[in-house]
């Protein structure tokens, strides 16, 4: 399965603004923290390795 880079979110501002409320009230740390703590979790969901490479070096290669 390639990674999916079209956007596939239904409501991606809804989704936007969840994600921004979720870090409301947090230190930077805290923020980090709960970013690295989604990310495994979403990482564990997709499970597969080739792919969660491949969104690494997209991430990487991405400006901003």
């Amino acid at each position: 399965m390639p990674l999916n880079t079209v956007a596939n979110i239904p409501d991606p501002d809804g989704f936007y603004a969840e994600l921004i409320a979720a870090h409301e009230g947090l230190s930077d740390d805290e923020s980090v923290a709960l970013n690295a703590r989604l990310i495994l979790l979403l990482a564990n969901h997709i499970g597969d390795r080739s792919v969660l490479r491949e969104a690494l070096a997209e991430a990487r290669r991405r400006d901003g």
